[in-house]
């Protein structure tokens, strides 16, 4: 009755194998490029002074006697300094932590900023005075926008919508390592960071000093008013490898990386605590299962182009599903627009535009530009059947939806805070979509059990969003249970779906393939004994 059940698939199965291995191919090569990058990073091999290699060695070696000063100013390197705290002498293979109050001048009261320099120096000299001396200034104060619709948005400095805010935590590292570099060989993350001090034929590098900003948390800012003269800072002090200090360094580079790209703060900060809660196996473990569900979205979202392009009949083809599914994916898409960055914008955008796709292909619709008009093409037997069908599961299914989102729409209004009356019909409406944006799926599955086939459905999209989804799922349990683990969003609660449904069709898969392929095998030994 249903000859898309019946009929052969076209056969592009080698041109997708063919552009899955091209890519798989891609991934691996970048994975041991990456592995290979990292054995280096680890691996830093020291000079040994052979061939005559020209070694640059650490002024730590001689066992000077330092001393840290900690000063406050308005702008480094040029304006006044004030000594807010002293360490003498200084141990570089200690670690300590001194807690001390501040005083804001008025330039920083009046919204202004305030900056702190970290000298390192020789012991009972002046740092101005000491032409060995290393310093490093960084930022105590940052700017946060002063209304709650703004808060994702970073303002600059000066802007009358923000307010400057105190960062209490100064956090100082340095490479208390002897290592002996190569000149010829050295990195570049450490190159950055080192100063060298030739006398004669010996070279010898200055303590690489480091301000950790991955310790730094917007929950812990504290606003400063033109009332407040003071503020606590806790300045605290850990000698480091020098593999841990070329880690940190790539770890604040790729969160430089990530404002650049449009990240929040409240993001960075859930990406600092993974950073630094976890250990180098457990990162490296989770950017391979990152890549690999990217990989696996690609091509999902590759077959599903492709098989959706080659479609002439939507026999079989739920509407509803395919409706549902692109009104979720574009509020969701609104919803991620106000507060998330473009990185992880464009994706989805993508899927939106592929699922508004979709639905001018199952409802066919077709655009006529020259004359700027809406054609819909006429159905035939097969697919108003399939429409009988989809109606009759769309029915049964909105006696569980809809109660179930008015009652969650009138009880975040009567018991939850809402900004307006439009804030709470998105939130109502992006919470829906969250919770029952899996459900699509079952008016897909109803029409399989009522045609008792499958084939209309493209099954290697499913088998890679299924197992994208378990991997999800898989991550946000570790993170629930883990002892670092926080409150999930909605966005990432949202991967708990559609396992349950995705095991039912692969129950239909196994049940009704077999049919459809003996309904084929006998129309092919028919047509045999009628040549």
């Amino acid at each position: 009755m249903f000859p898309s059940c019946c009929s052969k698939p076209s056969d592009s199965g080698g041109k997708r194998s063919s552009f899955a291995k091209l890519l798989l191919g891609v991934f691996v090569v970048y994975m041991l490029h990456t592995a290979w990058l990292l054995y280096g990073f680890l691996n830093t091999k020291p000079c040994d002074g052979g061939r005559g290699e020209p070694c640059i060695s650490s002024y730590l070696t001689a066992r000077p006697r330092l001393q840290m000063s900690v000063f406050t100013c308005l702008m480094p390197d040029n304006s006044h300094l004030n000594l807010a705290v002293k360490i003498d002498p200084f141990d570089p293979h200690s670690s300590f932590e001194r807690r001390v109050n501040v005083s804001l001048p008025e330039e920083t009261r009046a919204n202004g900023s305030l900056y702190s320099v970290v000298y390192v120096h020789k012991a009972g000299v002046s740092p101005l005075d000491d032409r060995r001396e290393v310093h490093y200034a960084a930022l105590l104060t940052t700017y946060i926008p002063r209304t709650n619709t703004d808060s994702q948005k970073r303002s600059s400095p000066g802007s009358q919508n923000s307010v400057s805010h105190w960062r209490p935590h100064l956090s100082v590292t340095m490479m208390s390592e002897d290592f002996t570099f190569n000149k010829a060989g050295l990195p570049s993350d450490v190159r950055r960071y080192m100063r060298v001090s030739q006398e004669g034929r010996q070279m010898v590098y200055l303590p690489l000093l480091l301000i950790d900003e991955l310790s730094f948390r917007v929950r812990d800012l504290m606003e400063i008013s033109s009332s407040t003269l003071q503020l606590p800072l806790t300045v605290s002090y850990e000698g480091i490898s020098l593999r841990r200090f070329r880690f940190w360094v790539h770890l604040q580079d790729v969160v430089y990386s990530l404002r650049q790209f449009g990240f929040t703060e409240e993001n960075i900060d859930e990406i600092k605590e993974t950073l630094v809660s976890s250990n180098l196996y457990l990162l490296l473990l989770t950017a391979l299962i990152t890549a690999l569900q990217l990989i696996c979205e690609f091509l999902a979202l590759k077959n599903d182009i492709v098989s959706w392009g080659k479609k002439k009949s939507m026999a079989g083809m739920s509407r509803k599903s395919v409706l549902w599914r692109s009104l979720c994916t574009l509020l969701i898409f609104l919803h991620l627009l106000e507060e998330t960055s473009l990185l992880v914008l464009l994706p989805v955008a993508l899927a939106a535009s592929v699922e508004v796709w979709k639905v001018f292909k199952v409802f066919k619709i077709h655009v006529q530009w020259r004359s700027c008009r809406l054609l819909v093409n006429k159905l035939d037997e097969e697919e108003r059947k399939t429409v009988e069908i989809d109606t009759q599961a769309s029915s049964y299914l909105s006696y569980l939806v809809y109660p179930l989102c008015i009652s969650g729409a009138i009880f975040s209004l009567a018991y939850l805070r809402q900004r307006s009356y439009f804030s709470w019909i998105m939130n109502s409406l992006v919470t829906g979509a969250y919770t029952f944006g899996f459900l699509s799926m079952v008016p897909q599955l109803f029409i399989n059990h009522k045609l008792k086939c499958v084939s209309h459905l493209q099954g290697t999209v499913l088998m890679y969003r299924g197992v994208n989804t378990l991997i999800s799922d898989l991550c946000s349990c570790a993170s629930i249970f883990s002892l670092s683990g926080s409150l999930l969003s909605s966005h990432q609660l949202s991967c708990f779906r559609d396992e349950l449904l995705f095991l039912f069709y692969l129950y239909q898969r196994r049940r009704y393939a077999p049919k459809a392929r003996r309904r084929e095998g006998g129309i092919h030994s028919k047509k045999v004994k009628t040549q």
